[in-house]
């Protein structure tokens, strides 16, 4: 997916030709053209929707949060100021003020304003092939809508328009619950028009609009259909579990059998730390990395998002998914023919003596300098594996339980590791889903999200206010730029 410009986000709503990293589409001699005049062409929406696709590329943030503000892991970095919106985070002291919550949130209105921009002028011209545009534009739609509502509740539903600035002063949040009921529409539009397979790497597929929509489903507690969806993804689709879990994230195994709905990223192009929108990169890759490390296999990184003891402990003895999703480095160094060869340095944002061994810098996987931030690696966001998880939990708790599917799919993705079945029902099966959920998605950004969603995020999070942290606050630059009276979210 190619570049092509950074924007804010009601400025951007304002506005799509914004100047900055990089150009909005290939136009020669730059722009020549107005937005108002630009779609006369298939190329011109394909060209589009590429740029629609390209703010995907920021979900290492995304990630990041998932894990950190839950117990599955600890900021990490060079010190406690480094990144320092990821360590208040951490200790849940967050506000309204903080950097990375605001790139998250100007990041995902960037891309619903391209999907916007398409959408505006999507009667212009008819052409074979528009649909699946109009479709695969849906999905990523509901896909930046799904991350802000479920960061931040309500937020202000714009669609298919760019905005006057008279209007952005007025424009309010909107329920969250007309945000939900817009991303289902979305996404059902995306299912109903894709195909199983895409002619081209990366595209949205069948699978992943269906899969999404039923994890949407899920965080709203609509069991019943959750439950239908995933089947259909599961009784039709293509996929089935990657037989080796301990290769599952490397490189040379992407695209492989499990993906449902991954995030492409190449090695080839930079950007820079004044620039994390511009990268093509993974930067999650880097950044988890192991800092001032010298030894084999794996490279020198930055030390952040490190996996906490708490989630070492919830590994289940003899099950492979805990070294292949966590790396022990002084075991790791230990095992080594010459140990005294294998170096590191402690960050002094923390230290917890382990790695998120999934997404993590290896020596056979880097992209071009600056390879902290250039990792060809994909973000895998939703597996076949979450897929079973997500039905087994649906059948579970749906109005009429459907357990012994629900135990099926549960032990399809404990079988793919040799571990034993499990054979309870009712809440002992919802909480051997939750556990399952929390082993096999390990470092994959969505532990804060199902410990929010199933109300016992309060118990494991330290520092959690139950009634103030389900949600994070909106920035405070936002509200400050948006002029329209917005209420910051509760307690905060």
């Amino acid at each position: 997916m190619k570049k092509f410009f950074k924007t804010s986000i009601l400025i951007a709503a304002a506005t799509v030709m914004s100047i900055s990293c990089d150009k909005y589409v290939d136009i020669n001699p730059e722009y020549s053209l107005d937005a108002d005049n630009y779609f006369k062409s298939p190329n011109d929406y394909e060209r589009a929707l590429t740029g629609a696709y390209d703010l995907m590329q920021t979900s290492y943030l995304d990630m990041w949060i998932g894990e950190i503000a839950s117990d599955n892991s600890i900021a990490g970095g060079e010190s406690v100021t480094d990144t320092e919106g990821l360590h208040q985070i951490d200790a849940m002291t967050h506000g309204g003020v903080n950097a990375e919550l605001r790139s998250l949130f100007r990041w995902m209105y960037a891309g619903i304003t391209r999907v916007n921009y398409i959408y505006e002028f999507k009667d212009n011209i008819d052409f074979d092939g528009k649909d699946r545009i109009l479709a695969e534009a849906a999905f990523l739609r509901g896909y930046y809508y799904f991350e802000l509502v479920k960061f931040f509740g309500d937020v202000p539903l714009i669609l298919d328009k760019r905005l006057s600035s008279s209007e952005i002063s007025a424009q309010q949040r909107t329920p969250a619950a007309e945000v939900y009921a817009q991303i289902e529409k979305d996404l059902t539009v995306a299912g109903a028009t894709l195909d199983w397979t895409a002619a081209e790497k990366g595209r949205i597929t069948k699978g992943a609009a269906l899969s999404l929509l039923g994890k949407v489903y899920l965080y709203q507690n609509k069991f019943d259909q959750a439950a239908a969806v995933l089947d259909q993804v599961i009784n039709e689709g293509p996929y089935e579990l990657f037989g080796d879990f301990s290769t599952l994230f490397r490189l040379v195994n992407e695209g492989n059998s499990e993906t449902v709905f991954d995030i492409q990223y190449v090695g080839v192009e930079g950007g820079s730390y004044g620039c994390f929108v511009c990268l093509e990169g993974f930067a999650a890759v880097g950044f988890d990395g192991i800092r001032g490390y010298e030894g084999p296999i794996y490279r020198d990184g930055n030390s952040y998002n490190l996996p906490t003891q708490d989630l070492v402990d919830e590994f289940e003895s003899g099950d492979p998914r805990l070294a292949a999703s966590i790396l022990d480095i002084e075991a790791f160094k230990a095992s080594q023919p010459d140990p005294s060869k294998v170096k590191y340095v402690k960050g002094a944002g923390g230290h917890t003596g382990y790695y998120n061994n999934k997404y993590l810098k290896r020596a056979d996987e880097l992209g071009a300098p600056d390879d902290d931030l250039t990792s060809p690696l994909n973000h895998k966001v939703i597996r076949y594996a979450d897929v079973l998880l997500m039905a087994a939990e649906a059948h579970n708790r749906k109005s009429s339980p459907n357990d012994v599917l629900a135990r099926q799919y549960l032990n399809q993705v404990r079988a793919r590791v040799n571990m034993a079945p499990v054979n309870s029902s009712g809440s002992a099966l919802t909480q051997a889903i939750y556990h399952e959920r929390r082993v096999e998605l390990a470092g994959e950004g969505i532990h804060f999200f199902d410990l929010v969603r199933t109300g016992r995020a309060a118990a494991e999070i330290e520092g959690f206010q139950t009634g103030k942290n389900e949600l994070f606050p909106l920035p405070q630059d936002e509200i400050d730029l948006a002029g329209a009276g917005w209420k910051q979210n509760p307690n905060y």
